[in-house]
């Protein structure tokens, strides 16, 4: 009995379980959506993981720029020692009754506490200046700190200090031509960046276009030669065909069938790759929409050339690269001359064994310094590297003229790829039309045993094949018309250029 009452519960506990899981199973809600190719490119741009990297990227290169920004403002330190203990053996000088210094050492226990409050700012001209104010106290003991001997104030109230090279880089004004084009070159980038995004939108949204659309054709297909198939038995039973046209119709039944199954999985790897892109979970389905048509749009050359050359931002990180080249030949040039520094201090000091007395009737002081460094023999090195660093000049200038000219040959093609497909695309949907047509005919004089299956596979192919180029040519023409769109950064169809909100997007 007590064997059968555990048995008893255990199996009360086992449903118990699997009825929660099933309760678990159905409250999992799954979600189908349909979109159109503007959709899809809009969702990309907004919540795409590649979005999110794009932004965080950009935001990098904002932070580089403002640290310059701050870097031109007054910056305010405090550093303090609190406290420095110190005993050891110092040097004591002492003249006697003749006049003679007398070297001895004397044993020195003392306790500092100092701390220093700075106002500095950098110069246009490279250098920098500085206002201190500095406060120092030292206690003495003899041997102990129970034997304190006394206490010492020194202050600095006030200090005006400036730090100029005569000859060196100045550094300052390279910043000021570099780093605001490093920062719209970011803007730029981060622009092209979210083109390139929206590029393999349409390439991941015509990838499932492509699978929905075989997927149809195999649905179709499969039913059709099933239907084609029972009348072909049909024939050959009454001897009206024979045994070759028979086999050739079940042939091509069960190559519609092994198509149908190749057709779902293809759809089933699209959709998921077209919702991960996205950035959905695995308990969204995404569908799509295919475009019925396309804009009618020429493009003129010379337009999407302007835009292009105030827009892409290669054209500024080729600028930028040659300041970058100009600043190192002008390192290098000072590095290997005459290096000079000129120091100048003006400020109020004062020494008392009192807080108060610290800070009154200071006296002032003055300190100036010229600091020279003269090569005499560096056998050659400092040539070598002026003469190295024109070089790499050299280089950078020839890349930068062979980008520029590739740059436009580019630009050049891809206009002229765009203007054909908008032609190509009605071509396209004609064809798909017209082998439509064709189709049905041949399946009705088939029907009517006017023409073999060989002629019926034919017009099925070509029906097939046209609905493919259709996709095919839409894939095309948006494909060409966002990669015009990422090289001039311009919107051609609503003729306004490509922008965003930076300011919230650094918020």
């Amino acid at each position: 009995m007590k064997r059968m009452k555990t048995a008893g519960l255990l199996l009360g506990l086992l449903l118990c379980a699997l009825w929660g899981m099933a309760q678990t199973t159905q409250s999992v809600q799954k979600y189908n959506y349909t979109y159109t190719l503007e959709e899809v490119l809009a969702l990309a741009m907004e919540q795409s993981p590649d979005a999110m990297q794009m932004r965080n990227t950009f935001m990098a290169s904002y932070w580089q720029y403002r640290s310059y920004r701050a870097s031109q403002l007054p910056s305010l330190n405090f550093s303090a020692s609190a406290p420095d203990f110190s005993r050891q053996l110092i040097e004591v000088t002492r003249t006697d009754s003749a006049g003679n210094a007398i070297k001895n050492y004397s044993s020195d226990f003392s306790s500092r506490l100092n701390g220093t409050l700075s106002l500095q700012q950098n110069l246009p001209t490279g250098g920098v200046v500085s206002v201190i104010s500095t406060l120092q106290r030292q206690d003495r003991f003899r041997n102990s700190f129970a034997q304190h001997e006394g206490v010492e104030y020194i202050t600095t109230p006030v200090s005006i200090n400036l730090v100029q090279s005569i000859f060196g880089v100045n550094q300052w004004k390279w910043d000021r031509k570099i780093e605001p084009l490093r920062y719209e070159e970011a803007k730029r980038s981060y622009l092209q960046q979210m083109e390139t995004i929206s590029l393999r939108a349409i390439q991941y949204f015509f990838n499932l276009a492509a699978a929905q659309q075989n997927l149809a054709i195999a649905e179709f297909n499969y039913a059709n030669n099933d239907t084609l198939h029972k009348i072909a038995t049909g024939r050959y039973n009454l001897g009206t065909i024979g045994e070759n046209d028979l086999l050739q119709s079940e042939l091509n039944y069960l190559n519609a069938g092994s198509s149908l199954n190749q057709a779902q999985l293809d759809v089933e790897i699209s959709q998921n790759r077209l919702r991960s892109f996205l950035g959905f979970n695995e308990l969204v389905t995404v569908s799509i929409i295919i475009p019925q048509n396309v804009p009618s749009r020429l493009l003129d050359l010379e337009q999407v050339m302007v835009w292009a050359r105030k827009n892409n931002p290669d054209l500024l990180g080729y600028q930028r690269q040659l300041l970058e080249a100009e600043k190192r030949v002008a390192e290098e040039e000072a590095s290997t001359g005459v290096q000079a520094d000129i120091s100048l201090s003006f400020g109020l000091n004062q020494q008392a064994t009192d807080f108060t007395d610290a800070y009154n009737d200071p006296r002032d002081m003055q300190t100036a310094r010229i600091s020279l460094s003269v090569p005499i023999l560096d056998w050659g090195r400092g040539k070598g590297r002026v003469r190295m660093a024109k070089s790499n000049q050299q280089v950078v200038q020839t890349q930068i003229e062979q980008a520029l000219a590739d740059f436009e040959q580019d630009v050049l093609l891809k206009v002229r790829q765009f203007n054909m497909q908008e032609v190509q695309f009605r071509i396209a949907a004609k064809s798909d039309t017209v082998a439509q047509k064709r189709y049905e005919v041949s399946k009705a004089r088939f029907l009517i045993d006017k023409i073999t299956i060989t002629d019926m596979n034919n017009a099925q192919l070509d029906r097939d094949r046209s609905q493919q180029n259709y996709v095919a040519a839409l894939r095309n023409y948006w494909n060409y018309y966002y990669l015009l769109r990422q090289l001039a950064l311009y919107d051609f169809i609503e003729d306004r250029p490509l922008d965003t909100d930076f300011d919230a997007l650094i918020e």
